[in-house]
């Protein structure tokens, strides 16, 4: 058993021998779900003021509004009442350290785990690669504010989505743990 899995296991053991939330309804009961990133830096529950069963939080690389991303939404509101929405990126995120291009070149090098340094990515690995990272739209990010008008305004125009749902766009500042408004994102997102 690896050292992690042994840890996750023991961890869980200690959660339920305490664990008082098996009436916690399958809805959220605050009604509204998050869009953010996967990054071990963002604790949502903690910026957002959330316990268990107060709202869907959907984390991807990016907090990117991704096809699988609405989806998840979109499921949030028709089948379990969420009424309001946001997409929180966060600032020094990964995703504006790479392009398209270079995770294709990165994935038709090798499959192991690259590394970075002032110079840029670099592949250690002795291969096989891949060529099937260049069907994938890695949906990097160049400049964080854009980034999130940008899923704003995509969740808003996808054909599943109604219009009478908010999405609010903020980012996330990794230094401070504060939430910064992106007011442009949140007038994209206005209900109507």
């Amino acid at each position: 058993m690896s050292k992690i899995l042994n840890e996750v296991l023991l961890a869980n053991r200690d959660y339920v021998a305490g664990f008082d939330k098996a009436d916690l309804a399958m809805p959220p009961a605050r009604q509204f779900a998050i869009l953010t990133c996967m990054d071990a830096r963002l604790d949502p529950a903690k910026y957002a003021g959330l316990s268990e069963g107060d709202a869907h939080v959907v984390r991807n690389a990016g907090g990117r509004a991704s096809d699988d991303a609405i989806r998840s939404l979109v499921i949030s509101y028709k089948l379990l009442g969420t009424k309001e929405w946001f997409v929180i990126h966060h600032t020094d995120c990964g995703m504006e350290t790479f392009s398209n291009e270079i995770m294709t070149d990165l994935c038709a090098s090798s499959l192991e785990t690259a590394s970075v340094d002032a110079s840029g990515w670099h592949d250690h690995g002795a291969g096989p690669g891949s060529t099937e990272a260049k069907y994938i739209n890695w949906l990097t990010i160049k400049n964080q504010a854009e980034s999130v008008l940008e899923d704003v305004n995509r969740i808003k125009a996808h054909p599943l989505v109604p219009a009478n749902i908010p999405v609010y766009g903020y980012v996330y500042d990794v230094k401070s743990g504060s939430l910064i408004e992106v007011p442009e994102a949140t007038a994209a997102g206005r209900a109507s």
